[in-house]
């Protein structure tokens, strides 16, 4: 497996770090020095993608990354994102040019440098042609504070229509063995493009880990809670068929992280995944796919096991997809 991956102008590893779950979304953060003691270690263990957004912690997690890694600039690639923020404790999509602009100027302050490697645009927002938003974000390279433009959550079509504006040198979209919306499109149309498509929650937000969530044990504030999947009426379904994956890659000596991210690696040379931790052992655990020479009959039969049709439920609620450009794929939302 390769183990180098284009990303617009970088070469990084096929496997980088998403920063979110350090500061948002799955239940309580780590402390200061445990959100440190990881970022540091992925820079020693060979990271060069950090991935976080002005969203995750309401721009708490772009104060960390920026502060933790200051010192280490010249040897990663920093990726962050505008188009959704906190505004007054609320999630707000928000596309307009002048608001990201307004967003770009702020990240730069929370991360500490003088130059965003790759921005994405992390929602499209539907009152806002993308031709708008990205020829924003398009001013912000020639002004010298990005380097590469990036999407996220958008559609084939979405894609190309911002292509034509600036090329986009990355697409952030979930993708992995039971998310699969990007074989409706996207993962074909990246390829054609020469777009890294960079898969984030590439274990199924930890279901495809050693020790998958156990709901009662989640707090209230877990975004998890609200996800179909994860729902008393689907996840009793998912983790028998993530048993059964589990038994696959105890067979073939490989462990089922490393066998779900390998998956997600092989289809294709374009594919760069982004997995979250907050474990250095699972980090390490996490990099050492990059290692892994998984057959090919273990990596169809795990796509065999689950996918967009033996998955139970969609991945977000109705009113989430609703927001979301993303194709869609039979029950899988």
């Amino acid at each position: 497996m390769p183990t180098a991956r284009r990303i617009g102008p970088f070469e990084v590893p096929a496997v980088g770090l998403g920063c979110m779950n350090l500061s948002h979304a799955y239940g309580v953060a780590p402390t200061p020095e445990e959100a440190e003691r990881l970022l540091l270690t992925a820079v020693e263990e060979g990271v060069t993608l950090f991935d976080t957004a002005a969203l995750y912690g309401f721009g708490a997690n772009e104060e960390l990354v920026g502060r933790v890694l200051a010192g280490h600039r010249d040897r990663i690639v920093l990726a962050s994102k505008c188009g959704m923020t906190g505004v007054d404790g609320r999630r707000v999509i928000d596309g307009r040019p002048e608001t990201i602009r307004r967003t770009a100027d702020e990240a730069l302050a929370r991360l500490r440098t003088d130059v965003i490697d790759v921005y994405h645009l992390h929602r499209l927002d539907r009152k806002v042609p993308v031709e708008e938003s990205v020829g924003a974000m398009a001013e912000l390279v020639a002004a010298g504070k990005v380097r590469a433009l990036g999407l996220s959550e958008v559609s084939a079509a979405t894609l190309r229509r911002a292509h034509a504006v600036h090329p986009i040198a990355a697409l952030q979209n979930e993708y992995s063995l039971w998310s699969r919306n990007p074989e409706e499109g996207t993962l074909a149309a990246a390829r054609e493009l020469g777009v890294a498509l960079v898969a984030f929650s590439p274990l199924a937000r930890g279901v495809l880990t050693d020790a998958p969530p156990d709901l009662d044990a989640l707090p209230a504030s877990d975004i998890r809670r609200g996800m179909p999947r994860f729902d008393a009426r689907h996840y009793p379904a998912n983790l028998a068929r993530r048993s059964e994956l589990a038994r696959l890659a105890e067979q073939a000596g490989i462990g089922l992280p490393r066998l779900a991210l390998a998956w997600v690696l092989s289809r294709g040379p374009h594919v760069i995944a982004i997995p979250g931790t907050r474990s250095v052992a699972h980090l390490r655990e996490n990099l050492s796919t990059l290692d892994a020479d998984v057959p090919g009959e273990v990596l169809d039969t795990a796509g065999r096991l689950l996918n967009s049709a033996t998955v139970h439920g969609p991945r977000y609620n109705e009113a989430t997809l609703a927001e979301i450009d993303t194709e869609r794929c039979g029950r899988a939302g």
